[in-house]
């Protein structure tokens, strides 16, 4: 994964006045998991606002007055009528303690499906991916060059090395599904067919 370089202050004053009036402030409360003790600290939106506007997912070095742990995000809560950033939950990270990630799936390769007319569809964006941090890639990159036209590939069909996907076995990742164009295409083809089958059944009695 990348890494994102975050600075942030112990918070002090845990009620929710203080917290309304650190978010008039340009502040967010934000809390960090996972170690011996858990830490109220604050951060900024201008500080985060390249680490969450970004499909990219990040381990995060947060320095917090001198110190530093690495960590990932937990959770963020968006304010519901402005978008705005109101909470985060980090998520402190070992080198020998697994945890949940959603990865982002890129596709590659030119699917068989796709030259026979259809069209590819990315039905899930991210896998939720079970390892240490220091072994989860930054994107899983899915072959389907060999995926052919109305066929799935679903998590079960996947696997990743070190890693273990949580995604439900029967879930569908992508598809290559039969375009209208196609569709008609093949209609006109098996029309086709079927006329010249009727053709040669007229030709076979005439002839006797």
């Amino acid at each position: 994964m990348k890494v994102f370089k975050l600075e942030g202050t112990l918070r002090t004053d845990l009620g929710k006045k203080a917290a309304k009036a650190m978010r008039k402030e340009d502040k967010i409360p934000a809390v960090l998991y996972g170690g011996e003790d858990v830490k109220h600290i604050v951060l900024t939106q201008s500080g985060v606002r390249k680490l969450i506007y970004t499909p990219d997912i990040f381990q995060i070095e947060l320095n917090v007055d001198g110190k530093t742990v690495n960590c990932v995000i937990k959770e963020i809560q968006f304010h519901p009528v402005t978008d705005r950033i109101i909470h985060i939950d980090l998520l402190e990270v070992f080198d020998n303690k697994p945890i949940i990630m959603n990865v982002p799936v890129e596709l590659v390769g030119h699917a068989a499906g796709v030259k026979a007319g259809g069209k590819l569809i990315l039905q899930m964006r991210r896998l939720a991916v079970k390892a240490v941090y220091t072994e989860i890639p930054e994107k899983l990159t899915i072959d389907v060059t060999k995926l052919a036209l109305g066929k799935t590939m679903q998590v079960a069909d996947l696997s990743f090395e070190g890693l273990e996907i949580m995604n439900a076995k029967n879930a569908v990742v992508c598809a290559v599904k039969l375009t209208r164009a196609a569709q008609g295409a093949a209609a006109g083809a098996e029309e086709e067919g079927e006329e010249a089958e009727e053709g040669e059944e007229a030709e076979e009695k005439a002839a006797e």
